[in-house]
């Protein structure tokens, strides 16, 4: 085997990709420092039980784990970011009021999310806590919105649901041991024949209820229909109602409503969205709110955000133009070395070497710095081989 080939589903990021993945990365926190969300930078590894807090049975799965040779104890490191910003918020912060967060790292996965998926997944996002007011959960839908504009300009369409309407239809039932996981499953999956098996002891009206779950999918009508279809409840109406003002204010190019959606379910308490584009076969971020996050740590707080799943994947869909660069020669000349340093203060990327091939893989070299009649000047390469080709004909 050769002793350089890479872990299956990891890769190295070569120069394009890595220019393009960072621009987005620093696009993306500069439109979140915008609206107020703070830069943190959590630890890539940490003691399992503390990575793990309160993230459920799946994460445990994903988290590559490690034994530290200083304390002994197990490590993990991180395959989502959130529970540790959760942890940051409930006890480094401890603050009263809102606190809006965001951050950008790399994550590891002990199994890629879909065969062709990278096991290192950059992961980019946006929190608020303290903030049980429905307008954060607007806020932060927007804000996903525009994180897929910065991503790629093409058709952003929206998915939602809402915990509540399952929860306002299974009450009391989602504390059982038994049947209830397979009916979430069931329901997930739309698979009529997996419900009817995992709902058989349920009362009647609550079976028709979760098979007519299965078909509320759609436009905005499906709200309409779910009140007609489904038992009337406070808890389902609140449900819609927020849906309702989602819908409304969403400035996503394509929105969609999917009452059997339950991805999370065990961690988000209200709406759920996704967010798709074109040239991505999954989501490019999902988000919603997760009010119990906070409550592993002690110190429960209302939640609401979204994560961007793999930046690196994103970066695909965004077409760059060159970077323009200006070759100068290797001469020993403090008029040169002036004007050089007075380009690159302007934003100008300036590579001194004798040649072409000595200037890097993802460079256009479009001008130069030459000298003639004892002063130095940046001469347009591409103009000077035209007029050199228009004088020989």
């Amino acid at each position: 085997m050769t002793r350089w080939l890479l872990p299956e589903n990891i890769s190295d990021v070569l120069p394009r990709e890595a220019r393009t993945v960072e621009a987005l990365r620093r696009s993306l926190l500069d439109l979140y420092r915008g609206f107020g969300y703070e830069l943190v930078i959590p630890p890539l590894l940490e003691h399992l039980e503390s990575l793990l807090t309160g993230s459920g049975h799946d994460l445990d799965l994903t988290t590559l784990k490690l034994v530290d040779q200083l304390s002994g104890r197990t490590l993990g490191l991180r395959a989502d970011t959130t529970p540790q910003v959760a942890r940051i918020d409930s006890h480094i912060l401890n603050c009263s009021g809102v606190a809006r967060l965001c951050y950008a790292g790399s994550t590891l996965h002990a199994r890629p999310m879909h065969p062709l998926a990278s096991r290192e997944p950059l992961q980019i996002g946006a929190e608020i806590y303290g903030d049980p007011d429905f307008g954060a959960d607007e806020e932060i839908l927007d804000l996903a919105v525009r994180s897929a504009r910065v991503v790629c300009n093409a058709k952003v369409q929206i998915d939602l649901g809402h915990t509540g309407v399952v929860r306002a239809l299974l009450g009391d039932l989602l504390r059982a041991s038994s049947g209830v996981e397979d009916v979430l499953a069931a329901l997930t999956g739309k698979d009529p024949a997996a419900l009817n098996a995992a709902s058989d002891c349920f009362a009647t009206q609550t079976r028709h209820a979760l098979h007519a779950l299965m078909e509320l999918n759609g436009g905005v009508g499906v709200l309409d229909d779910a009140r007609r279809m489904l038992p009337s409840s406070p808890a389902l109406e609140a449900a819609l109602k927020q849906l309702e003002r989602l819908v409304q204010g969403c400035t996503a190019d394509d929105v969609s409503i999917d009452l059997a959606d339950l991805h999370g379910f065990r961690y988000h308490t209200g709406v759920t969205f996704a967010a798709y584009v074109t040239g991505l076969s999954g989501p490019l971020l999902r988000g919603g709110r997760y009010d119990d996050i906070g409550q592993a740590f002690g110190r429960a707080r209302p939640a609401t955000g979204f994560s961007l799943l793999d930046l690196r994947e994103a970066a695909q869909l965004t077409s760059t133009a060159p970077v323009r660069a200006i070759r100068a020669p290797r001469v020993a000349d403090p008029r040169l070395d002036e004007l050089i340093e007075s380009l690159r203060q302007r934003g100008e990327i300036v590579v001194r070497g004798a040649s072409a091939s000595e200037l890097g893989v993802a460079l256009m070299v479009d001008r130069e710095v030459i000298c003639k009649e004892k002063t130095w000047f940046v001469r347009d390469v591409l103009q000077d081989q035209n007029t050199t080709k228009n004088e020989a004909e």
